[in-house]
């Protein structure tokens, strides 16, 4: 190596370290961060985003220092990331991260890096010490408008006008769902965007994603494999897939993960024993007229949000720039509603299964009076119903479950059950079985594991695990049925409801011993 080259690596590395600072995550990435900038970009990113190295040779250009090969840059960055491996660990966030002092950051996606800090008395407009903060950005960040102070709830009423929701309910839904997208920390249910052909449910999910994820912010198609949809959801904060007809099994469980959290590893490139780890947890928003049957594990999972068809149509040119002109008193709006939810105080539903969310609409409750609570309960209702509808084992069981006497309690093996069960379906005239309907007494186990939380909104819950003692506790292990009054609901009570009931009122138990 001649002495031009070690001169040349030296002069980069002295330049590098004295306008940048260098910090590496959890899983070993090394970052870059401009002094006094909350922006971190990885030193090996090749994106379309701008990597380090180009920030690095613009710098190095400009500054009047010189033009270097790409040995001695590349030489420079590998001494810097070697040295950078020994620094504190440090995270970067998209879009929103956690402060200091209860905090949180909403990244505006500006050159100048100005973010909204939120805390608990109110929200300001600043630029963040990048060591509370680093903000990651991709080509899925883009910017947001300054929002506007003083708004008195403005912003939220024109973001309704605009929105062709069905109720009240459905709005306040919404809105809790969108307060809930700016707390780092707080998994929310993914909105379903449902309706009648021609209702916006398109132009509605693409207002919500962009309240968030700025003007550029759009919907897209499910990937076909997971990988692909993780890919995109790490890329981004708010994660839209547009016009779903149909859920596979897979799909179903990675939205799953999206929405409670998860973490995806594989090998990482060029190597044989390293791996590579993605943890991700997104909001997630989804839209279709119908996904046919939803798997319980999801429904838990899902706000359902209906639209009607408006009266009068509006071009796009004039939707979308009455839209661009009111999100900046939109977001303020929601600024300010976020902080009155923070200082609200509420207790913690724990009967369901989305406590974070279920807390979160109690304290917009008890800031604003809406009945997001109440309203979430319900959707959770409908929900279940729509589970039930779409299987026909969860709609015998509970058809069994109306002809036990309150009181008693029926124990059978799993295979007898398997054996009653199939029987009440077919009846005297032997309907032909359904694809998928159990054919051990095993399989029927698991499914009613897996239907367990829709059974017990309704009556039956699902069984306990078997007596590992057993010889064949898939075929022995004796499933018990027991049968009470269930008490009246008390939101029903106060709030008559115009669904019908369900098919049975009763309570039934079955649980392997």
């Amino acid at each position: 190596m001649s002495d031009d080259d070690k001169s040349a690596r030296q002069v980069i590395t002295d330049y590098a370290q004295s306008h940048f600072r260098y910090f590496r995550t959890a899983d070993g990435t090394v970052y870059a961060q401009r002094n006094g900038h909350p922006v971190a970009r990885p030193i090996r990113s090749q994106g379309t985003t701008g990597s380090h190295r180009q920030e690095l040779m613009v710098g190095l250009f400009r500054d009047g220092v010189g033009v270097f090969n790409g040995t001695a840059m590349k030489e420079a960055l590998d001494l810097i990331e070697a040295l950078a491996l020994t620094e504190d660990v440090q995270p970067v966030h998209i879009r929103v991260a956690p402060g200091y002092d209860g905090a949180t950051w909403l990244d505006l996606g500006r050159s100048d890096g100005q973010s909204v800090r939120i805390h608990p008395t109110g929200w300001e407009i600043l630029t963040p010490d990048p060591r509370e903060v680093c903000w990651r950005r991709t080509q899925l960040t883009g910017e947001l408008p300054l929002p506007a102070k003083d708004t008195n709830g403005k912003g939220i009423d024109r973001l309704m006008r605009l929105c062709n929701f069905a109720t009240a309910e459905t709005e306040c839904l919404a809105i809790a769902w969108l307060v809930g997208c700016l707390g780092p920390d707080v998994p929310v249910p993914a909105p379903f965007l449902t309706g009648p052909q021609g209702a916006g449910k398109s132009t509605g999910g693409r207002m919500l994603v962009r309240i968030i994820e700025g003007m550029t912010g759009d919907l897209r198609r499910a990937p076909k494999d997971e990988e692909n949809l993780i890919t995109a959801v790490a890329a981004g904060w708010v994660t839209a897939l547009d016009n779903l007809s149909h859920m596979t099994p897979e799909l179903s469980d990675a939205m799953c993960c999206i929405v409670t959290g998860a973490e995806n590893v594989k090998r990482a490139l060029f190597t044989d024993g390293d791996v590579f780890r993605v943890g991700y947890r997104r909001p997630l928003l989804l839209t279709g007229i119908d996904v046919g049957v939803i798997r319980p594990d999801l429904a838990e999972r899902l706000l359902p949000l209906r639209l009607e068809r408006p009266r009068v149509r509006r071009t796009e040119a004039e939707l979308w720039s009455d839209f661009a002109e009111a999100l900046p008193v939109i977001l303020g709006s929601l600024l300010d509603l976020t902080v009155q939810v923070r200082a609200a105080e509420a207790d913690i539903p724990t009967d369901l299964r989305m406590a974070d969310f279920a807390h979160l609409c109690a304290q917009l409750d008890a800031a604003t009076g809406l009945g997001a609570l109440a309203a979430y309960r319900a959707s959770l209702d409908d929900l279940n119903d729509d589970v039930i509808e779409g299987d026909l084992l969860a709609q015998t069981v509970l058809k069994h479950a109306a002809g036990i006497v309150p009181g008693t309690e029926q124990r059978m093996t799993s295979a007898e059950w398997l054996h009653a069960l199939t029987g009440l379906y077919t009846g005297e005239d032997f309907r032909p079985l359904p694809k998928g309907w159990p054919t051990t007494g095993k399989v029927l186990s698991d499914r009613l594991k897996r239907l367990q939380p829709t059974l017990a909104a309704r009556g039956p819950q699902g069984p306990a695990r078997p007596d590992k003692q057993e010889e064949h506790p898939a075929a022995r292990a004796p499933l018990a049925v027991r049968r009470r009054r269930r008490p009246a609901r008390s939101r029903r009570e106060a709030a008559p409801s115009s669904r019908p009931e369900p098919r049975t009122t009763t309570d039934t138990t079955p649980s392997l011993s």
